[in-house]
């Protein structure tokens, strides 16, 4: 082989290389319509946001932080007390789940100041890495549902905590439904 030919040959497989990384890239996972086959929105689903543990919100350490946004103790608790539940193994906004979504957005537009992270949680079925990824699928379902209704994409953030946190403990269906489900967390 001669020199020319070693010389080409080596930048053949340099280009070859740098084209072949950005297809390498880890892929997003997104729910199954945006945020579920009754919302509608095409492309509402993860496109564009950030992973597991989101921080898109400013603020100081620990949890993301507002400036000084006031309200009411039983504002905020009947805010973060209603969740939304999911199907099992779905990230999919069911009716209900879109209805309160409505009346969150509701109240996020009558206190423009109010930041909100949106939690992910499963069911402890499946791995610790599926349900972490499947708890951020969900909570993005519900931060895109939101973003849809007119809130600002700054002022919602995502984490999953998958399978971490149960509201309830237990291994029947039930127990197992009410994990599934997305919570709030109004961020001062």
């Amino acid at each position: 082989m001669t020199k020319q030919a070693s010389k080409a040959l080596a930048f053949l497989l340099v280009a070859v290389i740098l084209f072949a990384i950005p297809g390498c890239q880890k892929k997003e996972i997104a729910s199954e319509a945006g945020y579920g086959a009754a919302g509608g929105g095409a492309g509402a689903g993860a496109a564009g946001r950030k992973g597991i543990g989101e921080q898109d919100l400013s603020g100081t350490a620990g949890r993301p932080g507002g400036g000084g946004v006031s309200i009411g103790a039983t504002e905020r608790a009947a805010f973060e007390n209603e969740d939304i539940f999911f199907a099992y193994d779905s990230s999919a906004l069911t009716i209900q789940a879109q209805d309160i979504l409505r009346k969150k957005a509701t109240f996020l537009k009558a206190n423009p100041g109010v930041k909100v992270t949106v939690e992910g949680h499963c069911d402890d079925r499946g791995t610790n890495e599926y349900n972490l990824a499947l708890g951020e699928a969900r909570a993005r379902s519900a931060k895109a549902f939101l973003v849809d209704l007119g809130i600002p994409a700054a002022r919602l953030a995502t984490i999953s905590y998958g399978e971490e946190r149960p509201a309830v403990r237990g291994t029947t269906e039930d127990s197992w439904a009410k994990n599934r489900r997305a919570h709030f967390v109004v961020e001062q």
